[in-house]
This record gives structure tokens, C-alpha cells and sequence, in this order.
């Protein structure tokens, strides 16, 4: 053995026992001896790789190319440095070389894969990594690499196969116990799901990813106690884990947990202010955070989206030919929300008015067809009804464009269920955010919202990455044929006969500390009063009535509802005196049933979109007194309400004139308003205008 053998050996241990730095020292002076060895520059590449020198490290491997232009491992090598420094065509190039010479080499063939997934191109990815698992069946990271291909092209099964293909080969492996987790949850078995990631965490006790991702599914399937321990888990694991702090601030407001949350949501606030990714804009609107921060959470959000789909978007864009002025208009609406859900209360009557306004309407469904009313109303609706409920983004995006949409309407924005990377890919010239997501998505690729005066007044529209398109009337529409049963006797929902009904059935993660305390003073100050809410899970219940014990309001006084069919929930309204909203994210869909059962509603509008939808459908019912200006206020008309029956009766008398008379609930005004500014939108676009405020 020669003695640059001996020193190319030495390299390799010292960079295999992660000595980086001494091995590319030692490499730099073999090359100095050796200047036409490859390996030594090779070597040197690698070592500069480890050490983060990429630019250095593509010079060296670029020097051993031009001496040994065949040598797979030399371009292998170079591919993952190119792709490592930004450069995906000039790695794909590197690896479709090793490929040619060597057509069966696994590593060349993931390093391929790796390469045209950087590109955008996750079918061409998929199929690197499929030839490498038949090129070397016992590649574990070939089929790992395979499963999270599968996955991104939304073959779910075929991804579990692939990952459970790796843990064949090594039981219990984390990587691929991950992406099992993965594809079981893109499965919606979210039971089998957790299972796999609680196996991971056992393979992998210091990855935090682990609990994080079971968190995740145990909120999934209902157990948001045993969500709090594992995000709690995931966050002792990795401190430095934001999106499972959100989540754990998000999960112990469902819990009504409020013991020490306060210093967590300062955490997280600061966090977001910090620029941190992973934190969901959704869960983050029910912090008292402000409109200046809920715009930098939802801007690093759409950030973070932007840099995922660019490549795709670089490499199949969507341009859509400008229409001329007197062309029919084609208008998309993407949504999960089209089944049994509260968007589709929202929005069903107001489709249904839309199709007299000439409008060509397309409805894009992402959630499972569920066979309910709503979402045959809504598909009879339609002018074209698109299930893609099980198609990947880029496909959503490719069936939007090839139906021509003008104006594409973002029904969920950030919510739950929401493909906020199909609007990130840019389908329709012009792109609007409306009604489910209340906040900016801070996204550049959005070119409106759609408001009111009330809900985004001009003076918050700086909080806003939209260009603002105000409705003469409320932003939100709602189902003008729901139907309202007679409700059952008092006794059956554990009210007194004779108590004053003080009704809050928001969601139980709306209930801050804040705002309980100032429903609490209401009862303090009607003594005839109860406050009637809605079940919340796990301990829920019980935290809300030891907090009324603290404050001396006898925990009877609380009653507890659970969740009801919809026409049975509007019914119960019959023995609600006034509805208290919550801040800072009040009442919506349930705000609008109310008023439309019969019930006023009090609230106390903040500077956030999130905590002004109630006061925009009083004000626009007629009714502003009961947009209470601060807590105080809101206390003392609840009380003055509450103490006084003739001023309930009168009230109640007041809503249901409104409701016949005001335009609240007027669906064929609202359709030829909204669909007035849609062609606003469009003729701004046709005319080779840039989107601008819409008065």
C-alpha cells in the first residue's frame, strides 16, 4: 500500500468518526502533493460538505469530475452538494449522468429522486426511488424516500405499503415509522396513526417529533387531554418545538385549562413576533395577540408555502388567457366545507341566489361527499360541481386552471381541512380570501378579501396582506331555508322554569379566562340568571364550574348542553334570553343562528377581523346598542337586560322584525352585491389593472 492510500484512508475514518475539519485539512494537503487524484478531492469535498463550506465543497467536487468525468460516486457526491447549495437543475444534471452510466445504482437513483423532487417533480421523484428499492430491495432509505413520495401524490395506500416494506427490513426504524404515521393519517385512521408515532418515540426517545405528531392525532380522534400530554412530551423533548407549543396552547384553551397558559401564549406570541415557523394562523387567532401579529404568523405561514410550491409552480406554471370585456365570468369556489359543516350553512342559500346573476359558478369539493343535504343543494347549485376531495394540490390546481376560473374564492383560508398550496400555485389570475378564515392569510398570492365597513374597517386593513373589497352589507350570508323545530320543554336541557337564560355556545377554546370572568360578573349581577354552554371535552366542565365556585357563583348555575342536530340546536334558542359572545374570537355561524332563531346577541367588538363578526350582523340587523364600546359596558346592558323583562320581550320582538325587514338576511341582495364585486375584480384584471382597494 502506497502512502497516498494510507492517506486517502485516513481521510475517510477521520470523516467517518465526524472529524470533519482535521480530514479537510488533511485532504487540502494531499492535494497539494496530489493535484490530479480524484479521490483526494473528493474526499475534500465531503469533508468541506460536513462543515457547511458548500461553495467550497461543489469547487472541489467539480475539480474531481474533470478528472474523473465516469465516477459515480464522485457524481453522486457533487449532486448532493448542488442540490444541498440551491441548484436542483445543475444536481438533476450530475445525477442523471451516474444514472446513464451506472442504471441500477441505488444511490445514484436516490440522489436522482432527491435532485427532481427539488425540481418540483415528485412523479419523476417517485420513480427514482421505486427503481432504486428493485435495484437494491434492501435499500431502507430507498423506500422510505418512496413512501413520502407516494404520499405527496396522494396514493396514501401505496405509501404505508412502501413504508412498512422498511420496517420489514429494520423493525422499529424511526424514519420509517414516521412516514407509516404519515400515510396512516392521510388515511384518516388516526388511531393507527398515533400508534405509529408512539412507536417511533419509543425507537427515538429524544425526537420530539414523535409525541408531536401523536398529539396531533389524538386530537384527531377526540382526545384532546391526551393531545395536551403529548404536545406537553414533544416540547420537554425540544424546547425550541413552536408548532408544538401552538398546539398545546390551543388544545389547553379547548380543555379550558388556563392554569399557567398565560405565560405559555405569551411564548408563543413572542415566538410568532420572532418570525418562527409551524405555528398554525388558525389556532393563533384566539390569542389576545393583536392584528400586527396574526399577520406575521399568517405571512410566515404563507412564506413557508411559497417556498414549498415554487419549484412546481417554476416548473409547470398556469397562465390563464386575459378575458375581454363582455366575456361571461367563471368563478371558482375551493372549500371543505361543502358537506354538514358550518360553512355550508353559511353559504348554500347564498350559491343557490348567485346562479341568476350570470355568473358561470364552479364548486371545488375537498371534503368527502357525505351524502347530506347541504351538499346536494349545493352540487344542484353549481354550474360544475369538482369532487377533488382525494386529488393532491397541483392536481386542484391543474383542474382549476383547465376550467378556465377568473376569480378563485378561498372558502377556508387556514382552516382545518383548507389547501392553501393550490392558491399558492397560482390557478386563476385573480384569487380572493372570504367568510371561513376571519384574518389576512398574508399571502402574495391572494389578491383580495372580501369584508364589510364594520367587520375590517379601513383604519384595520393595514393588518391585512389583501387588497380589501367591502361589501355594502355583511360579509357573511347565511341559509335564509333553515328550519326551526319546536323546541323541547325547559326541563329536558336542565333549565330552571323561571331563570333567566344567559346562552354562550361557542366552541369551549373561545372561553379564555378574560372572557369567562366577565361572563361570571353577568350572573354576579342578575341573580336570577344562568349561563347555558355548551359541553366541553374531557374535564372541561368540570374546570368551568370550580371557576365559578372561586368567583361565589354556585356551580348549578352553569348548564351544559351537548352538541345537537342543527335544526334541534336552533330550537333550543327559544329559551335563550341574549347570547353573550366571547373575545377575542367571538361567535360567526353560531352568532348568525341565533339571530335568525330569535336570540339577540351581545358582543364587544375588538380591533381584530375574529372578534367582529357578531358586531357586524347586529349592526347590520339594526340593532348596534348591543355592541357594547368595553367589558363594563357589555356587563351592564346584560344586566339591565337581564333584570328587566318587558326590555328582554321588546328586544326579542325587535330581532324578529329585523329579520324580516333588514337586509341581513336578504340571500338575493347579498348574491347581487357580492357577485357586483366579483365583476368589479375581473374588469380591473380585463382592463390590465393591478387589484386596488374596492369601495
Amino acid at each position: 500500500m502506497d502512502d497516498s492510500t494510507t492517506a486517502l484512508d485516513r481521510i475517510a475514518s477521520l470523516i467517518a468518526s465526524g472529524r470533519p475539519e482535521l480530514a479537510a485539512s488533511e485532504a487540502m494537503h494531499l492535494r497539494e502533493r496530489l493535484p490530479r487524484q480524484p479521490e483526494a478531492a473528493r474526499l475534500h469535498g465531503i469533508a468541506l460538505f460536513q462543515l457547511g463550506r458548500i461553495a467550497q465543497a461543489r469547487d472541489a467536487l467539480e475539480h474531481a469530475r474533470s478528472i474523473a468525468p465516469a465516477s459515480i460516486e464522485v457524481l453522486c457526491n457533487l449532486g448532493s452538494v448542488l442540490l444541498a447549495g440551491g441548484d436542483a437543475a445543475a444536481a438533476r444534471t450530475a445525477l442523471e449522468t451516474a444514472v446513464r452510466l451506472a442504471p441500477a445504482h441505488p444511490a445514484a437513483l436516490n440522489g436522482l429522486g432527491n435532485a427532481r423532487l427539488a425540481a418540483g417533480d415528485t412523479a419523476g421523484a417517485r420513480d427514482a426511488y421505486a427503481a432504486a428499492t428493485r435495484a437494491a430491495p434492501g435499500y431502507l432509505g430507498g423506500w422510505c424516500n418512496l413512501a413520502a413520495a407516494e404520499l405527496a401524490l396522494g396514493d396514501a395506500n401505496a405509501a404505508e405499503r412502501s413504508a412498512r416494506a422498511g420496517l420489514a427490513l429494520a423493525p422499529g426504524h424511526p424514519e420509517a415509522l414516521l412516514v407509516l404515521g404519515h400515510a396512516l393519517a392521510a388515511q384518516q385512521r388516526h388511531v393507527d396513526a398515533f400508534d405509529a408515532y408512539e412507536a417511533g418515540a419509543r425507537s427515538a426517545p429524544r425526537d420530539a417529533r414523535f409525541p408531536y405528531q401523536a398529539g396531533l392525532m389524538a386530537e384527531e380522534s377526540g382526545r384532546p387531554a391526551q393531545a395536551a400530554a403529548c404536545h406537553a412530551r414533544a416540547l420537554e423533548r425540544d424546547p425550541g418545538l413552536d408548532p408544538a407549543l401552538a398546539q398545546l396552547v390551543f388544545v389547553r384553551r379547548r380543555l379550558c385549562d388556563w392554569e399557567g397558559l398565560d405565560a405559555l401564549s405569551a411564548r408563543l406570541a413572542a415566538r410568532v413576533a420572532a418570525g418562527a415557523s409551524g405555528i398554525a394562523p388558525f389556532g393563533f387567532l384566539a390569542e389576545d395577540a393583536g392584528a400586527a401579529l396574526q399577520l406575521r404568523c399568517a405571512a410566515t405561514q404563507a412564506a413557508t408555502i411559497e417556498r414549498a410550491v415554487a419549484p412546481v409552480r417554476a416548473a409547470r406554471p398556469l397562465r390563464l388567457e386575459r378575458r375581454r370585456a363582455g366575456d361571461p365570468l367563471r368563478v371558482g369556489f375551493v372549500a371543505n366545507g361543502f358537506g354538514n359543516h358550518p360553512t355550508a350553512l353559511l353559504v348554500v342559500a347564498c350559491i343557490e341566489a348567485l346562479r341568476d346573476e350570470a355568473l358561470d359558478l364552479h364548486l371545488f369539493s375537498t371534503a368527502r361527499d357525505d351524502g347530506g343535504a347541504l351538499m346536494q343543494r349545493l352540487r344542484a347549485a353549481a354550474h360544475a360541481w369538482h369532487d377533488v376531495s382525494s386529488a393532491t394540490d397541483e392536481t386542484i390546481a391543474a383542474r382549476v386552471h383547465a376550467a378556465g376560473i377568473e376569480v378563485l374564492v378561498d372558502v377556508d383560508g387556514y382552516c382545518q381541512g383548507s389547501r392553501p398550496r393550490v392558491f399558492a400555485l397560482r390557478p386563476a389570475p385573480l384569487q380572493v380570501n372570504w367568510l371561513a378564515y376571519p384574518g389576512t392569510l398574508g399571502a402574495p398570492w391572494m389578491s383580495y378579501v372580501i369584508a364589510d365597513r364594520i367587520v375590517l374597517p379601513r383604519a384595520h386593513w393595514p393588518h391585512f396582506a389583501e387588497n380589501v373589497a367591502w361589501l355594502p352589507r355583511c360579509f357573511q350570508p347565511s341559509d335564509t331555508t333553515r328550519r326551526i323545530v319546536a323546541p323541547q320543554p325547559r326541563e329536558r336541557h336542565g333549565l330552571p322554569a323561571d331563570a333567566v337564560v344567559f346562552a354562550c355556545f361557542n366552541n369551549s377554546w373561545k372561553l379564555n379566562r378574560t372572557t369567562f370572568t366577565r361572563l361570571l360578573a353577568v350572573l354576579q349581577a342578575v341573580p336570577a340568571g344562568v349561563l347555558w354552554l355548551l359541553d366541553g371535552p374531557d374535564d372541561a366542565n368540570a374546570r368551568l364550574r370550580a371557576e365559578a365556585a372561586r368567583a361565589h357563583i354556585p356551580p348549578t348555575r352553569l348548564v351544559f348542553g351537548p352538541p345537537l342536530p342543527h335544526e334541534q340546536h336552533l330550537a333550543r334558542y327559544a329559551h335563550a334570553d341574549l347570547f353573550l359572545d366571547t373575545a377575542p374570537y367571538g361567535a360567526h355561524t353560531t352568532a348568525s343562528d341565533a339571530l335568525w332563531a330569535g336570540c339577540p346577541v351581545l358582543t364587544c367588538p375588538g380591533e381584530t377581523f375574529a372578534s367582529r363578526v357578531a358586531a357586524s350582523l347586529v349592526h347590520h340587523l339594526g340593532l348596534d346598542e348591543l355592541m357594547a364600546a368595553d367589558d363594563d359596558a357589555y356587563v351592564a346592558i346584560a344586566a339591565r337586560l337581564g333584570n328587566d323583562p318587558a326590555a328582554r320581550a321588546a328586544l326579542r320582538a325587535r330581532v324578529a322584525d329585523a329579520r324580516e325587514r333588514a337586509g341581513l338576511f336578504d340571500m338575493r341582495g347579498f348574491a347581487r352585491d357580492f357577485a357586483g364585486l366579483l365583476r368589479r375584480m375581473a374588469e380591473r384584471d380585463r382592463a390590465g389593472l393591478a387589484p386596488a382597494p374596492l369601495e
